[in-house]
C-alpha cells in the first residue's frame, strides 16, 4: 500500500510538472510581439528560464527521490503550493495576451500605463520572483530548503528555532510566529505585511520570501518599525514597479531636481532601487551596495540627490532609526590579542589598509573590515568578499570590544550587570570564535607551545583600486571570521 502512494505521489506530480511546463510554453507563444518587450525582467526571458528550472527540478527528483527531510513544509508541499501558484498565474496572463495564431489584441495592452500594461507588468514581477525562489531552493534541481542560509543571522536563528528545517508555510501560521517577536498589530496592518513578504502571492510564505524581506527592512531588532517608516508610511516607495514604470513615473518631475521614488530590484533580490532626478533634470536609477535603505536615504538627503519623495514636498525623517540601528559587538580574545601582537598588530585594525579599525560584517561569509575599504572595493565593481570570495549579500555595523582582563570577581560582576543591561538596548553580544590553524606552521604539540615564534606579517595598505595578494587572501582570510558557525565553516571551505 506505501509503494503504490508513493508511485501515485510521483505520478501526480511528474503531471503538474509536465502541465506547467506546456502551459509556459503556450505563454512564450502569446509574447511574441515585439510591442511587449521591455527592460529586465522581461517576460519572454523568464518563461523559458522557468521552464527550464522545472524540468531540472523534475529530473532530480525522479533520479534522486525527494532530496531532504520529509514532513510537513518540505520539497514536497513546496512544489504542491508552486505548481498550484504557477499555474493560476500563467492563466492570468494568458487571459491578457493576445490568444495564439492571432495578431490582433486590445490596443490598451500595448498602451504604456494602461491598466492592462500595468496588470502586465505585475504578473511579470512576479513570475520573476518565482524563478528567483524556484532557483534558489532547488539549485541545479536538487533541494536544499532544509539547510538554506538566511542572510541575516538573527533572521536564520528566528525561521529555524520557530519553523525547524521547512522551508515554507501558509501565511496564518507564520504571522502567529513572527508575532512572537515581532507583534503585528491585526487588519488592514497585517494584510500590508503580507503583500511585502508574499511576493509570489501564494497565501504562503517561504523561507527564501522571508530572506528577500528581512534583507529589504534590515535590521532585525527593528524590522517592523523599519517596514513601517519605509513602506507603509514613506510616499517615495512603490511596490511592484518595474525599471521602465520609475522612468516613466519620474518623468512628471523632470523640472524639480531631487524627486525621487525606490522600490525593491527586480534584477537583484533584496536589494534596494531608487531612481531620481538629478540637478540637470536627467533620471537615474542606483542600487545601494549592502546597506541599510534609511541610510542611503538619508546620505542622498544630505547631498541634495534624495529631496522630493514622489514629488511632494515633505520628505520624512528617518534619522530615528539611525538611533535604533544596533550595532554587533564583538569581543577580543585573550588568544587573539597575543596572535596579532605578535604579528605587530590588532584584531580590531583594518587588515587591508592598516590604518582604521574595523567596523563593517560582510554578509553571510562574516569577516571583518572598514567601512571604507569596503567602500572602495565594491566601487571597483566587485561584488564578492574581498578576503574569501564569497558573493556578498549584505553587511552589518560592528564594533570591536578590546579584551579586558577581569581583575576580581567583584568587578567581574558589575561588568556582567553593566553588559546584561546594554544588551537589553542591543542585541547579544556573540562568544568569540576559536581560532583557525595556521596554514604555514606544522601543528604544534604542547611542549612546543611556548617557544613558538611568529614572524612579523607585511601587511597591504590601500592605494587606487583594492586589490588583495594572494597570500592574504589565501592564508589569511579565516583570521576575521566573526563568531557565525555557518560563516567559519564558509571561510574554512573557501579557504
Amino acid at each position: 500500500m506505501a509503494a503504490a502512494a508513493l508511485r501515485g505521489r510521483q505520478w501526480r506530480e511528474s503531471s503538474a510538472f509536465g502541465r506547467a511546463v506546456r502551459l509556459l510554453q503556450r505563454l512564450e507563444e502569446q509574447c511574441g510581439d515585439p510591442r511587449l518587450a521591455s527592460s529586465p525582467p522581461s517576460l519572454r526571458d523568464l518563461l523559458p528560464c522557468t521552464a527550464q528550472l522545472l524540468r531540472e527540478v523534475a529530473h532530480a527528483r525522479r533520479e534522486g527521490g525527494e532530496g531532504g527531510p520529509g514532513g510537513p513544509g518540505g520539497a514536497e508541499d513546496f512544489l504542491v503550493v508552486y505548481l498550484a501558484n504557477l499555474e493560476a498565474k500563467s492563466r492570468q496572463v494568458a487571459a491578457l495576451l493576445p490568444p495564439r495564431g492571432r495578431k490582433t489584441a486590445n490596443d490598451e495592452l500595448f498602451r504604456e500605463g494602461s491598466r492592462l500594461r500595468r496588470q502586465l507588468a505585475k504578473l511579470t514581477l512576479i513570475f520573476s520572483h518565482m524563478c528567483a525562489e524556484l532557483g534558489a531552493l532547488f539549485p541545479g534541481g536538487k533541494y536544499c530548503g532544509h539547510t538554506y542560509q538566511l542572510t541575516k543571522v538573527l533572521a536564520h536563528t528566528f525561521w529555524r528555532e520557530q519553523c525547524g528545517a521547512r522551508c515554507v508555510l501558509p501565511w496564518a501560521e507564520f504571522e502567529v510566529l513572527l508575532c512572537i517577536c515581532h507583534p503585528v498589530e491585526p487588519g488592514s496592518t497585517a494584510l500590508a505585511l503580507r503583500s511585502t513578504i508574499d511576493l509570489t502571492c501564494s497565501g504562503h510564505v517561504s523561507i527564501f520570501e522571508f530572506d528577500i524581506f528581512t534583507r529589504l527592512f534590515q535590521p532585525w531588532p527593528t524590522l517592523l518599525k523599519n517596514w513601517q517608516l519605509l513602506a507603509v508610511n514613506h510616499p517615495g516607495y512603490m511596490a511592484f514597479l518595474t525599471y521602465d514604470e520609475v522612468q516613466a513615473r519620474l518623468q512628471t518631475y523632470k523640472d524639480k531636481p531631487g524627486s525621487y521614488i525606490f522600490r525593491p530590484s527586480c534584477t537583484r533580490p533584496g536589494q534596494w532601487a531608487i531612481g531620481f532626478v538629478s540637478s540637470e533634470g536627467n533620471i537615474l536609477q542606483t542600487i545601494p551596495l549592502n546597506k541599510p535603505l534609511f541610510r542611503a536615504l538619508l546620505e542622498g538627503q544630505k547631498e541634495g540627490f534624495y529631496l522630493y519623495p514622489d514629488g511632494k514636498n515633505h520628505n520624512p525623517d528617518l534619522t530615528e532609526l539611525c538611533q535604533m540601528e544596533p550595532h554587533q559587538r564583538i569581543h577580543v580574545s585573550e588568544e587573539q590579542l597575543q596572535l596579532y601582537w605578535a604579528m605587530d598588530s590588532t584584531f580590531e585594525l583594518c587588515k587591508i589598509c592598516a590604518q582604521n579599525n574595523k567596523d563593517v560584517k560582510v554578509e553571510p561569509c562574516g569577516h571583518l573590515l572598514c567601512s571604507r575599504c569596503l567602500a572602495t572595493w565594491q566601487h571597483s565593481d566587485s561584488q564578492t568578499c574581498p578576503f574569501c570570495r564569497c558573493k556578498i549579500e549584505g553587511q552589518e555595523a560592528v564594533s570591536i570590544q578590546e579584551f579586558q582582563a577581569s581583575a576580581t570577581a567583584e568587578d567581574s560582576e558589575d561588568s556582567s550587570d553593566k553588559e546584561d543591561k546594554e544588551d537589553e538596548l542591543e542585541q547579544v553580544t556573540p562568544s568569540t570564535p576559536p581560532l583557525p590553524p595556521r596554514l604555514d606552521l606544522p601543528p604544534e604539540s604542547p611542549r612546543s607551545k611556548c617557544q613558538l615564534k611568529v614572524a612579523p606579517l607585511a601587511l597591504p595598505r590601500l592605494r587606487g583600486p583594492l586589490t588583495l595578494p594572494r597570500f592574504w587572501t589565501e592564508a589569511s582570510a579565516s583570521l576575521e571570521i566573526t563568531s557565525s558557525p555557518q560563516a567559519r565553516e564558509g571561510a574554512r571551505g573557501n579557504s
